[in-house]
C-alpha cells in the first residue's frame, strides 16, 4: 500500500523517491473519496504545493460537482485511468462550445486531452468512479482558477442538482446537432 500524508481529507502527498500505485491503492482511495463531503479524492506525486509540476491521480464519484472554471496561465492534461465522463467546455457567456467524450483506452473513447488555453470546462461523470491522471503547471495558487459566474456554487446543492439537470440536456441536444451536421 503506498504511503502517504493527509494534507485534508481531500488531498493526500507522498513522499516515495519512486511513486508505485496498484490496483489495490485505487480501490482505497475511492473508498476514501466516498467519505468526503464533495466526494472527490486526490493522491499528489509531486511534494508540495509549491512544486513547479503538479501530477495527481484524482478520484471523483457519480456525484462529484466540478463546478465550471478555467485557469489563468496553465495548461492541464487528463488522462482516464478508470470511469468515463463528458468534458464540457464553455464560452466566457456560458454557452456549450464542445463536448469531448472519454473513458479508458480499452473503451474507444478519447481517453486523453490537454487544454492549454483557459476554456471554462467541467466533468459530467457518467461512472460510479472516475479515475485520472492530471499533470499540470505549479506552483498551486487559488487565484489563477476562475469560477464561471453563470454556474451554481458547490455549497448551493439545489441549484447545483438544477445544473446539473440542464447540463445533461443540453448536452444530449448538443450532441445531436453535432450528429445531424
Amino acid at each position: 500500500m503506498i504511503q502517504y500524508r493527509e494534507f485534508n481529507p481531500e488531498v493526500l502527498y507522498t513522499d516515495d523517491p519512486i511513486i508505485k500505485v496498484s490496483q489495490e491503492d485505487i480501490e482505497y482511495l475511492k473508498q476514501r473519496s466516498q467519505k468526503n463531503p464533495r466526494k472527490r479524492i486526490r493522491l499528489c506525486a509531486h511534494p508540495d504545493v509549491n512544486d513547479q509540476l503538479h501530477e495527481m491521480l484524482i478520484i471523483h464519484t457519480r456525484e462529484t460537482y466540478v463546478r465550471p472554471h478555467k485557469h489563468i496561465n496553465k495548461s492541464e492534461s487528463f488522462h482516464i485511468i478508470e470511469g468515463e465522463c463528458d468534458v464540457i467546455l464553455f464560452n466566457e457567456e456560458g454557452e456549450m462550445t464542445e463536448v469531448i467524450s472519454m473513458g479508458t483506452f480499452q473503451s474507444g473513447k478519447r481517453f486523453y486531452y490537454r487544454l492549454s488555453n483557459p476554456h471554462y470546462h467541467t466533468l459530467l461523470i457518467k461512472s460510479d468512479f472516475l479515475v485520472f491522471h492530471e499533470t499540470t503547471k505549479g506552483p498551486f495558487n487559488r487565484n489563477e482558477t476562475v469560477f464561471a459566474s453563470w454556474s451554481p456554487s458547490e455549497e448551493d446543492t439545489k441549484e447545483v442538482d438544477k445544473f446539473i439537470q440542464f447540463l445533461t440536456n443540453i448536452e444530449v441536444d448538443y450532441n445531436d446537432k453535432q450528429k445531424r451536421r
